[in-house]
């Protein structure tokens, strides 16, 4: 469909789950150790550098990949 995805792309200090040049987006899944608060807090300083840099960051959890593509599909879409 036009948007060609990097699986696990180092950008800038941080190697992310799947970068799309064309929309400068960023998509993470997300398993259970983002959701400690080590996690959460990893994750946000994460997410502002990479927006500092003009890069949107979406994210999904594991159970949603597994439980409702669709659903993912869908975020996905509407970002690109």
């Amino acid at each position: 469909m036009g948007y060609p995805f990097c699986r696990q792309k180092i950008i800038g200090k941080y190697i992310v789950g799947f970068y799309c040049p064309r929309a400068n987006l960023v998509i993470e899944l997300d398993g259970g150790q983002h959701y400690s608060e080590t996690g959460k807090a990893k994750d946000s300083r994460r997410e502002d550098a990479l927006r500092e840099m003009g890069i949107k960051v979406i994210r999904f959890s594991d159970k949603d990949v597994f439980e409702n593509m669709g659903g993912v599909m869908e975020g996905i879409w509407s970002c690109l």
